[in-house]
């Protein structure tokens, strides 16, 4: 048997114009899938290193203001992406299969709103935050690792905690 895996930690980016932290929210059981993304590093990252359980940062991106505007969890494991077979979709993707599907999406589900975005401004002030993925000079990735210390950082300049999971429900 093999040791647990840490807890991993993510930021995903989103346009609120799009989809939201809000629109998480009013999702139906407060979850969605995490579809849409069409870059070969983060496929990789959601097919193979993100986990059920691990933390994220929903971070609005082309918005007044930019930044973390609330925390999520990964609630289902990998799993292709349905826009991908959808020739109305934006996502679609004709040279993906179902027998050999390139591109996959996790499911995220609300947590909690922060009380006020996390602004860009304020990420870019912390000292403790100055490797943060999105920070980065040139990083344009839709999804980044967020390290523990980063998580831990993050949640304290927010002033909030996250919320502990009621026994027995799903990580």
């Amino acid at each position: 048997m093999s040791p647990a895996r840490p807890r991993g930690f993510w930021l995903f980016k989103t346009e609120p114009s799009v989809f939201s932290y809000a629109d998480l929210e009013a999702a139906p059981g407060r979850r969605t899938g995490w579809n849409g993304v069409r870059n070969y590093q983060v496929r990789n990252w959601l097919r193979d290193t993100v986990a059920v359980g691990d933390g994220v940062l929903l971070y609005h991106s082309s918005a007044e203001p930019t930044g973390i505007a609330g925390l999520a969890r990964v609630s289902a494991a990998a799993r292709p992406d349905p826009t991908q077979f959808d020739p109305r979709s934006p996502g679609y993707d004709p040279a993906s299969t179902r027998a050999e599907p390139r591109w996959y999406e996790v499911e995220v589900e609300a947590v909690a709103a922060l009380p006020q975005v996390l602004t860009l401004a304020e990420l870019r002030a912390a000292p403790e935050l100055a490797t943060l993925a999105v920070l980065q000079h040139g990083q344009r990735l839709s999804i980044l690792p967020v390290t523990p210390a980063e998580w831990l950082a993050i949640l304290q300049r927010a002033g909030v905690r996250e919320p502990r999971r009621k026994s027995g429900a799903r990580p």
